[in-house]
């Protein structure tokens, strides 16, 4: 039987592969909903390839959920509009292919509690944490030893010495990947890597202290497992989402494609290397919210995207991105994450704290 998919986000980028794998697979999957909140024209095209039905606006996520019973949720959303529609999902048990980092940054220990209440699945669908699942098999939370997170590196790996100086157009320049400018700042300082490492802490259970990032500009190895008896393993392919997207799909089945396949000799050599904790404090910055809890990850999330916003806009500097996250950390009202009004909260706290240029 073919399992029943809605797609929350279905004309961004993943929301579009997803949809090109559920067309390569069509005996597989059932599409019954796509949500957008604008590209109305492009939503309903889609939906009519697909026989699905379209849902276009504000609130379009949370009525696909609620309008629509499925197997699996796919959560593709922008940011912190992705918590009430997965919320909704896991509400109704649909397992929740996730993308959307925001919802686990901010809010994981809400939605993992919420899923393990109802028994629904979290399915990765970011690349480095497909990878993470994928070498785990079923294992347990007891039998892992550390999470590797692989990085690029991004613009700022081995310069300018004087980060003071940097320009948005430079932060905006990444040497491997076209992203959006939010993403792509967020790869800049590596804040990006350390959502990962939140999203990490709460889809398998391992405290963030023993999730660990490693530079591996080739993006070959996508993650790394290693295990209590010694053993690390890797999952490596080349870069295509859709390899990611379908397992979160098909988990633990996989279905073939005709995908690029890995040509390791052509490759020659794959490198590491530690990331510079001077050069990237907001790897510190994620720790320390982790250590701290409640709301302190909504706080930092929240800041980051505040940040990021104004340096873009030419009103602060690059340094002041990490210096404002840490006096937001320093400064806000500590509380437990509890529920959607919580988190919206601490939101709310840091928009009225903004940041000022040094």
């Amino acid at each position: 039987m073919a399992k029943r998919i809605i797609i929350l986000g279905a004309t961004g980028s993943i929301g579009r592969n997803a949809i090109d794998v559920a067309l390569s697979h069509a005996d597989d999957f059932q599409v019954v909903a796509l949500a957008a909140r604008r590209s109305r024209e492009d939503c309903a095209r889609l939906a009519a390839q697909l026989g699905a039905k379209a849902y276009v606006g504000e609130d379009a996520a949370v009525r696909a959920v609620e309008e629509n019973d499925a197997d699996i949720c796919l959560v593709a959303t922008v940011g912190l509009s992705g918590l009430r529609p997965t919320l909704a999902a896991i509400d109704k048990g649909m397992d929740i292919a996730l993308a959307t980092k925001e919802v686990m940054v901010m809010a994981g220990e809400l939605v993992t509690r919420a899923a393990q209440a109802k028994g629904v699945r979290f399915l990765p669908v970011d690349s480095e944490h497909s990878a993470i699942f994928q070498c785990l098999n079923g294992a347990r939370p007891a039998e892992i030893d550390r999470l590797i997170l692989t990085a690029s590196g991004g613009p700022f790996l081995d310069g300018p010495a004087d980060l003071s100086t940097v320009t948005v157009d430079q932060a905006l320049h990444h040497p491997r990947w076209k992203m959006g400018p939010k993403v792509t700042i967020d790869s800049a300082t590596m804040m990006n890597k350390g959502f990962e490492i939140l999203e990490a802490h709460w889809l398998f259970g391992v405290p963030a202290e023993r999730i660990d990032v490693v530079v591996h500009p080739e993006s070959i190895v996508h993650s790394l497992v290693t295990f209590t008896d010694g053993a690390t393993l890797a999952q490596l392919s080349p870069p295509d989402m859709r390899v990611a997207i379908q397992y979160a799909l098909t988990a633990p089945r996989r279905l073939p494609s005709e995908r690029a396949r890995l040509d390791l000799a052509a490759l020659g050599r794959l490198t590491f290397r530690a990331p510079d904790p001077v050069r990237f404090p907001c790897l510190r910055l994620v720790q320390e919210a982790c250590a701290a809890g409640g709301l302190a990850t909504a706080t930092l999330a929240a800041a980051d995207e505040l940040a990021v916003a104004k340096f873009l806009a030419g009103e602060i500097g690059y340094l002041d991105i990490a210096r404002y996250i840490e006096t937001c950390l320093n400064e806000a009202p500590r509380a437990a994450c509890e529920s959607v009004e919580a988190v919206l909260a601490a939101a709310e706290w840091v928009a009225a704290h903004p940041p000022k240029k040094s």
